[in-house]
């Protein structure tokens, strides 16, 4: 564990120098939970939302996609249960004055017993080699077996309270599990409260004649309100699909964890509207639709995991998320639920507008159930990043790092870089760039010595670097050096911008979800 948190320590450091992420207002010391993306997060991000909306949107005749406002009408958030239900479990301890998610203290616990049975099963593994059963070893090991009846008592009761809303039996958990602040190292804890996530703020010229109105806590209640007007004017078939990329806000007081838990974040999220009746196949169709768009990127797939809610939400009948395994352990990036037709019918109450859609097959109107889909674009990067980020030790025991990014997510493509300033290789370098830069994002740098620029752009991840030597003015030939073997290969100027393409375009990525 320790290490790991070393690696993620490098991973944010790392992500500040080469120009991903930068604390937010760092000038005036900064503001919690705030991030800003530099001149490489952004392209890297832009990459992450084109990747998904052509997986949505391109490769799917039946969605469509919108961008709805950030301020929406303080009604809506009345009618879909934020007012009164978006709320967080806190807890306080009397030491450190530190608060902390009452649920995440519990689920960290839980993580640290599944970590000790699995370092038993490793531990076997290594002494019986292949020999070895796994299946009969969970079932008759005795440490195995205590620590499994242990988490899985404690997770029964943790369950229950969170579907009960029972935050006495919350605080009570944490209190017989023996759970300490990480800080103090203490079990000096208060009683744990509900908190609103949503920020408020005023619309309207004066004081006597403003709105309370909200920053959106998440961009599916613009697709909602929407439905209609989409379905109309686009002649929209049940089943089909609204997709939205956009900023969402929530007041996290526990923000922690680099860009996994921010204030103001993005969401990629697609909501889709099917007859009642049919959302649970729907909903089991885009849970393996979106665990193969996570696991095209190459990762392997050990690296993903769904975990069904231990809670459902007021407005679903099926929840799981998708987690990837990050430094600090396997965390969620992706939620699939299945809501019900809770949204619309409570839109259609609390507007008092039809909220019906007529099926022209059945000849009757009804209002349509919804599986959702919903990543977070900045747990997405970071997980990315962190599976991305590697140490390499060469011979003479120099540390190589780079980010072994997928090439069609890369912030740049190819690196052209003259061997020396003079000579015309400048000049030469400058007309290849010149040339390439219309077909994908290219970066020319003639800086320092070669192998210094090679590192630079290993560091910042672009999968292919251009060297333009003295060779390349007699034939018009140049190397191409291939990021994540150093591999070197010489070819013709005129094969550069199909070979970089082959690699690179996010149509092959595309193309493995639709095989």
């Amino acid at each position: 564990m320790a290490k790991q948190e070393e690696v993620f320590k490098k991973l944010v450091s790392h992500s500040k120098e080469y120009g991903y992420v930068f604390p937010s207002s760092e000038i005036y010391d900064g503001l919690g939970a705030v991030y800003d993306y530099g001149q490489m997060g952004v392209e890297l991000k832009n990459n992450i939302k084109k990747y998904w909306w052509d997986s949505m949107v391109l490769l799917h005749e039946n969605v469509v996609g919108i961008d709805s406002s950030i301020f929406m009408h303080p009604t809506i958030w009345k009618a879909s249960g934020h007012v009164d239900a978006f709320n967080d479990p806190l807890i306080d301890n009397k030491d450190s004055k530190k608060r902390y998610r009452a649920d995440v203290l519990i689920e960290d616990h839980l993580a640290k017993l599944d970590e000790k049975i699995e370092k038993e099963i490793q531990k076997a593994a290594k002494r019986f080699g292949e020999s070895f059963d796994e299946t009969m070893f969970r079932a008759t090991n005795p440490r195995v077996l205590e620590q499994q009846q242990k988490r899985d008592e404690i997770h029964t009761r943790f369950a229950k309270a969170l579907n009960d809303n029972n935050l006495d039996e919350l605080r009570q958990i944490i209190i017989d599990c023996e759970i300490v602040c990480p800080i103090s190292g203490t079990r000096n804890w208060t009683e744990v409260r509900q908190f609103n996530l949503m920020f408020a703020t005023e619309m309207g010229s004066t004081s006597d004649g403003a709105m309370k109105v909200y920053l959106r806590p998440e961009t599916a209640q613009g697709i909602f309100v929407n439905f209609l007007n989409v379905q109309k004017t686009g002649r929209m078939k049940v089943p089909f699909g609204i997709a939205q990329i956009g900023k969402a806000f929530r007041n996290e007081i526990v923000a922690r964890q680099f860009i996994f838990r921010m204030r103001e974040f993005e969401q990629m999220e697609m909501q889709f509207f099917v007859a009642p009746g049919e959302e649970l196949q729907w909903f089991e169709h885009w849970k393996a639709f979106r665990m193969k768009w996570h696991q095209a990127l190459g990762f392997g797939a050990e690296k993903y995991r769904f975990h069904d809610h231990d809670k459902l939400a007021h407005y679903a009948n099926a929840a799981t998320d998708i987690e990837f395994e990050m430094p600090f352990g396997f965390k969620e990036v992706e939620g699939i639920h299945s809501r019900t037709d809770f949204d619309l019918r409570q839109h259609e109450s609390y507007s008092g507008k039809r909220m019906q859609y007529f099926d022209p097959e059945l000849n009757k109107s009804y209002i349509p159930y919804v599986v959702e889909t919903s990543i977070g674009v900045d747990r997405m990067f970071l997980s990315i990043l962190a599976a991305s980020y590697c140490e390499e030790t060469l011979e003479g025991g120099e540390i190589r790092v780079l980010l072994k990014l997928p090439p069609a997510l890369a912030p740049v493509k190819l690196a052209i870089l003259p061997l020396v300033k003079k000579d015309g290789l400048s000049e030469k370098a400058r007309e290849i760039m010149d040339d390439l830069k219309f077909s994908f994002a290219c970066q020319y740098d003639e800086k320092d010595s070669i192998g210094k620029r090679y590192r630079r752009q290993d560091a910042i991840g672009t999968p292919f670097c251009v060297t333009v030597d003295h060779q390349t003015l007699e034939d018009n030939t140049v190397t191409i050096r291939h990021r994540d073997t150093m591999k070197q290969e010489r070819v013709s100027i005129d094969s550069l911008q199909p070979t970089i393409s082959e690699k690179t375009d996010m149509k092959h990525l595309l193309k493995q979800l639709s095989a």
